[in-house]
Formats: C-alpha cells, sequence, structure tokens
C-alpha cells in the first residue's frame, strides 16, 4: 500500500504551478477588465458612478477556478500515472517513480484518485458555473476532463501521438485563463488573450523539457511525443521558443492599456537557468530541475503579468 508521501509525490507536486498560473492571469485580467483594484474597490468615479463590485464574490470565483483547474492537473497526473503504468510504458523510467509501475498502488486506486480529483473538479466548476452564469463553461468543463483523461488513457490516446502540446496549449493555456477571466468579468480582454496564449506556451514548454527526458524510454516503448517526433536537437530548439515566447505576448497587454505588465519581463532571470541546462546538452536525471524551474518560471511570469494588468 502507497504511503502518504507516494500518493503525493504521485500528484507531482512540480506540475501543479501550472495549474495556478492560467488563473492568476485569468483572475487580473479580470480585475483589470472591471477597472483594476480600485474600480473593484471603489466603484467608477466618473459619470454614471457604479458601485463597487464585491471583492469577496470575485475571490469566490477566483478560488472555484483554482479548484478546478487544480483538479484537472491532479487527476490528470494520476490518470496519466494509471494509463502509462497499465501500458507498461513506464516500466523503465528515468524521471520519480510512479505509483501504478513500481507496485506501490493498486492500478485501480490510482485510476480512483484521477476521477475523485475529476469530481472535485466538476463540483467546483459547477458551482463556479451558477455564480458566473457563464453556461458555455460546462461542455468546456467536460471536454476538460475527457482531454485529461485521454492524454494517455482509452485505446488511441493523443499524447502518443504527438498531440500533447497542442491540448495542453488549448486546455492549461486558452480555456483555464479565458475561463477565469470570463467568470470574474462576464468576458474576455486583448490583455486575457495575450495572458492564456503566454502561459500556454510555457506549459508546452514544461512538457517539452519532460518529453526530451524521455525520448529514449518513450521511443523503446513506442510513445510518440512532439520531443520523439522532432528529435533531440529540434525538440531542443523548440523548448527555447516556447520559454521566449510568453515575453513577446506582453505587448498584447501594453497595448490593451496595461503597461505596468512591462514587469513581467524581470521573470526572465528565473528561464536562464532552465534554459542553460536544456542547452548544455544535459540527458536523463539532470534534465529533471529543468522541469521544475520552468514551472516555478511560469508561476513568477503569471504573478507579475496578473499584479501588471490588475494595477
Amino acid at each position: 500500500m502507497a504511503t502518504v508521501g507516494e500518493w503525493v509525490e504521485g500528484a507531482r507536486l512540480r506540475t501543479l504551478p501550472l495549474a495556478i498560473a492560467p488563473v492568476l492571469i485569468g483572475a487580473g485580467a479580470g480585475l483589470g477588465a472591471l477597472g483594476g483594484f480600485s474600480g473593484v474597490i471603489l466603484g467608477s468615479t466618473g459619470p454614471g458612478d457604479q458601485p463597487a463590485i464585491p471583492l469577496a464574490l470575485i475571490m469566490v470565483k477566483v478560488l472555484l477556478a483554482l479548484i478546478v483547474s487544480l483538479g484537472l492537473q491532479i487527476g490528470s497526473n494520476y490518470a496519466n500515472d494509471y494509463s502509462d503504468g497499465i501500458r507498461g510504458t513506464d516500466d523503465v523510467r528515468v524521471g520519480p517513480t510512479r505509483l501504478t509501475a513500481s507496485g506501490a498502488a493498486a492500478p485501480e486506486s490510482v485510476k480512483r484518485a484521477a476521477f475523485l480529483s475529476f469530481g472535485v473538479a466538476a463540483l467546483a466548476g459547477a458551482a463556479l458555473v451558477v455564480l458566473s452564469r457563464q453556461w458555455w463553461l460546462i461542455p468546456v468543463g467536460v471536454a476538460a476532463v475527457l482531454a485529461a483523461w485521454y492524454y494517455t488513457g482509452g485505446k488511441r490516446p493523443y499524447g502518443y501521438r504527438a498531440m500533447g502540446e497542442v491540448f495542453v496549449f488549448l486546455f492549461f493555456g486558452l480555456v483555464a485563463t479565458l475561463g477565469t477571466t470570463a467568470a470574474v468579468a462576464g468576458g474576455v480582454t486583448l490583455s486575457a488573450v495575450s495572458g492564456a496564449i503566454a502561459i500556454g506556451l510555457f506549459a508546452c514548454g514544461v512538457l517539452m523539457a519532460n518529453n526530451i527526458r524521455d525520448i529514449p524510454t518513450d521511443r523503446e516503448a513506442g510513445k510518440t511525443t512532439l520531443a520523439v517526433l522532432l528529435g533531440d536537437s529540434m525538440a531542443r530548439a523548440a523548448y527555447i521558443v516556447l520559454v521566449a515566447a510568453p515575453f513577446v505576448m506582453l505587448m498584447g497587454p501594453i497595448i490593451d492599456g496595461h503597461p505596468a505588465t512591462v514587469i513581467a519581463v524581470l521573470a526572465l532571470v528565473l528561464v536562464l537557468h532552465p534554459v542553460r541546462i536544456v542547452v548544455s546538452g544535459a540527458t536523463g536525471h539532470a534534465l529533471i530541475p529543468t522541469i521544475k524551474s520552468t514551472s516555478l518560471t511560469a508561476l513568477a511570469f503569471s504573478v507579475l503579468l496578473a499584479l501588471g494588468i490588475a494595477l
């Protein structure tokens, strides 16, 4: 039977910043659309004054969006552990031990943990839809759960067909960010779209770093990721593009009237370390720190970007 520590490790905590980051950007963009911190707290000060929007309600919506995003991420991690484990993909691993492949937990237990996480996300999502009246989020939420499961689950997992980055960009970039903004402000803005693209690219960068590490074992197991398809050198070049492009997207919020978002450039300092590791040609265990560092860079970028938009 797996220990609590092993279950926590199975949740892959190093990936959770990628679930938090889009919600922060979405919340910041939502606040910006409502007039920023002053507009939300004090209300409008010009002709046709509007009352301040209850900050408590906004915070509840953001918290629910965060639970949805974390539930989907953790559920996806457990689902990946289960599906790769029963397929034998994780029999030879370079990274952290997996619950299913190592025999630390029964496959059905890992599968139940995945669906429990999805259930928590669904309940929080239902509450968010009711509060925000953004009914379109219902089918989007269903699609997100299906995408999380079929990444490595089912008979034809898209994660085995070099499509992982596409769905990561879509759901942990566009959907999570724009869904949060819509729930908070009732619509989306150029700042929200630019931020969604930026954090989606970061999420793809983390996945690319993970898959560069696993190229040899994935090839052996018949798992075709984008990194396997590109080959080692091109995959490393793709990683650099994926973590550099988000800084170009800062032009969107600046054009949208939020010049303070330039502070997100400070996250460049953090991204230099993982980039150096990837460029060095490091392989195997030496690439593991890159995954965590890129995730933390994405989180720092999102905090600064959200703050810049919301000011």
